[in-house]
């Protein structure tokens, strides 16, 4: 039976398996509440991770057929960690076959992902417990450790003796979930920037449904997939099996924080909600290959959308995460346009809103065709129509490098209520008709 509420505290191997039992059902129109683990670099330690992150196990949504859509509303965010460390990386060829994030190997007994310890801090604690070599996968270029205030506004990088001071209660300061087997990148004690300050503005790196194959969960998306072509492990797909089964709910946009309500396909029976990868900040673009992945827990409404057929994601952001040109138009504006029509003789002003549709790609330029291409194929307009819109009255932002966009701009409310969207722009937006 269906129930009201699903509480979430399981997490994935790493893997997005449609084959898997789901959790719940939960109702259409109920509530899920998740304890999401941290995403990117306690994965990417731990071999024993296939996917590059640790996402909640998916949970089935009453009603959800392949073809329909899932608006999931982010209803709140609440950060649990305390302090993190992040960076931009680099790989160690030596310790992964053809995906630092899928098949990690123990370069000296070679073991494929092989079950590890911890021994001391620093980048070297991660050993082979076969065989006690240096096994991760990844390392730092440039890292830091970076601690929170108590209400979670304001964060602070540490320097070295409070990030080694920070290492030796890592996975509590992180507030590691329970069932997460992830090792706390804390443990790594960065500190190439010590006593930067940033605002805390926290959103959800990963949130969506379950691919219809099996696949990595930070490689459902368009660049993180592409790495999965040619790759050796049994994750391997081609370029039209990726695009055709993956979902795209590894996004790191931040447009997706509290307030905002994220649409999603449904390309399994179920439709199979996760989340995962909150992070606590993040500049468009999250330049650097990673950003202040944090645990928190997780509260969304799900809400079925008949036979609403998209291919991705579509965001309904907050009012003040729209691009100045798409925020919708006021009365005063509406006025000065109607004076404007009078002296020009255009005898009828169209009524428009705001939509976000998500792009993804192996690079920017075919994320932003991507996002063009869905965008038409929804509101059933021209490619060169959305782009001449998203011109003069939108924006092509970066969600992620290498390959993830959104594509945001004021569409004429006619298309949206003919493609069964309007009622949720309008309610985000308080719009009158």
């Amino acid at each position: 039976m269906a129930k009201q509420t699903v509480y979430v505290d399981k997490l994935t191997n790493g893997i997005l398996d449609p084959n898997e039992e789901m959790l719940g059902p939960v109702k259409d129109g109920g509530t899920i509440i998740a304890n999401t683990a941290p995403g990117c670099w306690g994965p990417m330690i731990t071999p024993k991770l296939k996917g590059g992150h640790e996402v909640t196990r998916p949970v089935f949504v009453e009603g959800a057929e392949i073809g329909d859509a899932i608006a999931i509303y982010i209803q709140s965010i609440v950060i649990t960690s305390s302090v993190i460390a992040s960076g931009n990386d680099k790989t160690i060829s030596e310790n992964f076959n053809s995906d630092p994030f899928i098949d990690a190997k123990c370069p000296k007994c070679g073991i494929l992902n092989p079950e590890t310890e911890l021994i001391g801090i620093g980048e070297g604690s991660v050993r082979c417990k076969n065989c006690g070599a240096d096994i991760s996968p990844f390392k730092f270029n440039n890292g830091y450790t970076m601690a929170f205030n108590d209400n979670k506004t304001i964060a602070l990088t540490l320097n070295e003796t409070a990030a080694n001071n920070a290492a030796k209660d890592a996975k509590n300061l992180m507030a590691i979930p329970d069932h997460s087997i992830q090792n706390p990148i804390v443990n790594f004690a960065p500190h190439d920037i010590n006593g930067s300050i940033s605002r805390i503005k926290p959103f959800l790196g990963q949130i969506g449904t379950t691919p219809s194959r099996a696949l990595p969960d930070s490689h459902n998306a368009g660049d993180f997939g592409s790495f999965l072509i040619n790759s050796t492990h049994e994750y391997a797909i081609d370029k039209e099996e990726l695009i055709k089964h993956k979902t795209d709910g590894h996004m790191d946009i931040n447009k997706t924080r509290a307030g905002a309500v994220v649409i999603a396909p449904v390309k399994v029976k179920g439709g199979g909600v996760y989340v995962g990868d909150a992070h606590a900040m993040q500049g468009n673009g999250e330049i650097a290959g990673h950003t202040a992945d944090v645990a928190a827990v997780v509260t969304l409404k799900v809400k079925v959308f008949k036979n609403l057929q998209i291919d991705g994601p579509i965001i309904i952001p907050l009012s003040d995460d729209l691009p100045y040109l798409a925020k919708p138009i006021d009365e005063n504006e509406k006025k000065l346009a109607m004076e404007l029509s009078k002296k020009w003789g255009v005898d009828k002003l169209e009524n428009t809103a705001p939509i976000c549709f998500v792009g993804t790609g192996a690079n920017l330029n075919e994320a932003i065709d991507n996002g063009l291409e869905r965008a038409a194929q929804v509101l059933k307009i021209s490619v060169p129509e959305v782009m001449n819109r998203a011109t003069i009255n939108g924006s092509i932002e970066i969600g992620r490098a290498p390959g993830t966009v959104t594509v945001t701009f004021l569409a004429p409310v006619e298309k949206l209520k003919a493609a069964g969207l309007y009622d949720l722009v309008k309610e985000q937006y308080n719009l009158l008709d």
